[in-house]
């Protein structure tokens, strides 16, 4: 839910609007009536065990080792001069 609010609420209702963010709604911050920012939630960083992880790259390709560093070198230089 997007809301717009003025620069004084803003200001005095600070607590409010924080507690709004947590539940994941946005807002949009005026000024004169003019649009002058967004305040939105950051995405959350959520936790996964390790054998979720795990149990994920079981079924994932397998990956052939001479052919991937392969195409690595192909890709990088690894030389020491100085580039142009």
């Amino acid at each position: 839910m997007v809301r717009e609010i003025t620069q004084r609420e803003l200001r005095n209702e600070s607590g409010e609007i924080m507690r709004a963010l947590d539940d994941g709604d946005t807002f949009i911050v005026t000024r004169n009536g003019v649009p002058v920012g967004e305040l939105t939630p950051l995405r959350r960083h959520r936790f996964v065990a390790a054998e979720t992880v795990a149990a994920m790259f079981r079924t994932g390709p397998r990956i052939d080792y001479g052919r991937f560093r392969a195409d690595l070198d192909a890709a990088a230089n690894e030389a020491i001069e100085p580039r142009g």
